[in-house]
């Protein structure tokens, strides 16, 4: 409906804004309509959080340490199109415009011919405001944790139809920490026989190829890892099953939460400790087509597995500075490894690296077709259509 807006809930120690050091975290859930259950769970998990703050140890750390953001519906008007409850596809999947939300974004392999939703730029927009670092949209239809890409070209997908994005390695242990903390998830016995799922887990584009959806610009746009997270069988199952997804994923909602904090960060300043925005900082050996760059803050996040990996940190026209950093498993005390970059000579404050709109990996293609519970936790923000 027009000028409705859609609600984020924003929990942690400081929830009004971005604290230097604590990465941004972010679930969404009911994108189509139909699918119902995240919507349900993800007002569950917000409950939960809230009341075991002080509590329970660990999620007091966990909140004390990220900023998580909820948004259990994506597609409120979906949701309310959906009169009859149904396990398969019905006409709430899109929203008021008749639109599928997860076709609708930018795409970095093909022109994505489509007329951007409100929702859809909502989200784009929210993206662009906040340091995402993790996330994870949850759909239904399916039990299978899918990641990254969904689409691809002759520059990412091998001969066995896999689109292989450069943290690939980041991205099947993101999904199996997801499939390996839920109740069957790892089981890989999908919802029929023809279709398994070995571990609980697939690439996007070898499952079925997928343009404009949103994990893919996250990752690409939005420098924020993302994966689907496929919770039941039945798109819009009967009430009395709710609680029985909560169980079944509730370890699982969490411990996906703890694997912000994987990798390592830090902040790029000058001589004066002045913050340096748009500084490229990325892996070596793992280039992004849009180079991921410093908030305002001078700040980046880089999600990479335990073990010794080249940081280089480029203030574009300026200096390149590289260090080897040893990355531990730090998900247990909530912070990532922690290495700062400092630039003595600065001449002039240069043009950020640009991150063109077209669809990126045509351009690489042609480049080279071999390249392979207290109320000051809780605040309530809405993102406006």
């Amino acid at each position: 409906l027009k000028g409705r807006d859609l609600w984020v809930l924003v929990l942690g120690r400081f929830p009004t804004h971005h604290k230097i050091g604590i990465p941004e975290f972010k679930y969404v859930a009911n994108m189509h309509g139909d699918e119902t259950v995240g919507r349900e769970l993800l007002l569950h998990l917000i409950d939960f959080l809230v009341t075991s703050y002080g509590r329970d140890p660990v999620i007091t750390r966990l909140l004390n340490n990220t900023r998580i953001h909820i948004m259990p519906t994506m597609n409120p008007d979906g949701f309310e199109a959906t009169k009859v409850p149904d396990c398969y596809y019905t006409r709430g999947r899109y929203n008021k415009n008749g639109e599928d939300l997860n076709r609708n974004f930018p795409d970095a392999f093909e022109s994505n011919n489509v007329s951007i939703q409100p929702e859809t730029q909502a989200v784009m927009n929210w993206i662009k405001n906040e340091t995402f670092v993790l996330s994870a949209n949850l759909h239904g239809g399916a039990l299978v944790a899918s990641y990254t890409f969904d689409n691809g070209n002759s520059v990412t997908s091998s001969l066995k139809g896999y689109s292989r994005s450069p943290d690939d390695d980041v991205f099947i242990h993101l999904a199996k920490t997801y499939s390996f903390n839920h109740a069957s998830m790892y089981k890989g016995t999908g919802c029929d026989n023809r279709q398994t799922f070995p571990e609980g887990i697939t690439n996007g584009y070898s499952w079925y190829q997928l343009e404009g959806g949103m994990q893919d610009y996250n990752y690409i746009w939005g420098q924020c890892f993302e994966i689907t997270l496929e919770l039941s069988c039945c798109k819009y199952p009967p009430e009395d099953q709710l609680e029985k997804f909560w169980r079944d994923n509730k370890v699982a909602l969490i411990e996906y939460i703890k694997q912000v904090h994987l990798g390592v960060k830090g902040q790029v300043t000058d001589k004066n400790g002045n913050p340096i925005p748009n500084a490229i900082v990325e892996a070596k050996g793992r280039p992004h087509v849009c180079p991921y760059r410093t908030n305002e803050q001078g700040e980046y996040f880089l999600l990479l597995l335990p073990g010794t990996y080249v940081i280089n940190a480029t203030v574009p026209g300026v200096e390149t500075m590289l260090k080897t950093v040893e990355i531990p498993d730090n998900t247990g005390n909530f912070s990532a490894l922690k290495h700062d970059f400092s630039f003595s000579e600065l001449s002039s404050r240069s043009q950020p690296a640009s991150c063109p709109k077209i669809p990126l990996y045509q351009e690489l293609e042609r480049a080279s077709a071999a390249v392979k519970p207290t109320l000051h936790i809780l605040v309530l923000m809405t993102v406006m259509l």
